[in-house]
């Protein structure tokens, strides 16, 4: 299982070399470095200077492109969220059967979160800030409409069928099925000592995949 451990390393970024011809890519390169750093240390501990040295750009571009560095830890936060969104569109659940789409779907969640250890800790780094700075996000709330659009798809559909139960917020169903595998990964380590077991442990990891599943799809039956 990734760990966040391979994120306290400055991680090999492709270097922007401070070309302003290709802002995208520098814009890209920056972010990189930027949540390599605060996963690593924190927001209070994370550098300008450090992240500017990881992106190979001189720590003037930070400021031109994201104005501070709280507008930078925004950024990091926006581009996060996209990407777990944008790669849940690319299920196209809404041809799926809907059991077998929500089954992807938690697959999918507990797979992402298990690959992406630098997820759950800005997760973690923004609700110790109580959400500061994403509240001041313009886009976040948008984001996240395409993703309640699909599951309440798949309930209505389910539903339809006489496969789901009615009346499932899809609001609230997503929040359960983020929590089964947040909860178990952000606290494995305490988890693990407090049980005796290691929670790390490949087959331990399928089970829980295997649990998520049955609980969430056990729910939902009519």
């Amino acid at each position: 299982m990734a760990t966040a451990h391979a994120a306290k390393k400055k991680a090999p970024l492709r270097r922007a070399n401070g070309n302003a011809r290709d802002p995208e890519r520098t814009r890209a390169v920056i972010l990189a470095a930027a949540t390599a750093e605060i996963t690593a240390k924190g927001l209070g501990g994370a550098r300008v200077d450090e992240i500017a040295d990881r992106a190979g750009v001189n720590k003037r571009m930070i400021y031109h492109y994201f104005g501070d560095k709280d507008g930078l830890y925004l950024a990091v936060l926006e581009a996060a969220y996209a990407e777990i969104r944008s790669e849940e569109i690319k299920l196209d659940l809404g041809k799926r059967d809907p059991v077998e789409g929500m089954r992807e779907l938690l697959q999918f969640t507990w797979n992402y979160y298990r690959e992406h250890p630098e997820f759950l800790s800005l997760l973690a780094t923004e609700n110790l800030h109580k959400a500061a700075y994403l509240k001041r996000s313009k886009k976040i709330r948008e984001l996240h409409s395409p993703l309640v659009g699909m599951i309440d798809d798949l309930l209505q559909r389910g539903a339809k069928a006489k496969v789901f139960r009615k009346d499932v917020d899809p609001v609230e169903l997503y929040i359960s099925i983020a929590a089964l595998g947040f909860f178990y990964l952000s606290n494995r380590h305490t988890l693990s000592t407090i049980f005796g077991r290691d929670l790390t442990a490949p087959e331990n990891i399928k089970a829980r995949g295997q649990h998520l599943a049955a609980v969430v799809l056990g729910y939902l039956r009519p």
